[in-house]
């Protein structure tokens, strides 16, 4: 019962793919860190869906990652995982 409402209390509609970006500072492990950080919560993930692109003084790093998630849950436990690691500084 909690799963059906969590899927009415939001505007996406699930399972889906969401588009998940997220950023930081340019680091040599930070995309592995990402995806091992989403493959942790979701096997299904395919590492070749990241789409990376640099900030324009080369300091930051912006990864989208596009995710197939079952529900409101697994998206904001994904989020709570990609939000803790102190690498990232940014999700959205």
């Amino acid at each position: 019962m909690s799963d059906q409402k969590s899927s009415a209390d939001t505007l996406i509609g699930f399972p889906c793919h969401f588009p998940i970006k997220v950023m930081g500072e340019v680091h040599d492990e930070f995309t592995s860190t990402v995806i091992q950080i989403i493959q942790a919560q979701n096997k299904t993930f395919d590492p070749s869906t990241v789409e990376m692109k640099g900030s324009s003084e080369g300091r930051y790093i912006s990864l989208t990652c596009f995710v197939y998630v079952s529900d409101k849950i697994e998206l904001d436990n994904l989020y709570r995982s990609l939000s803790s690691h102190p690498m990232i500084k940014v999700v959205l």
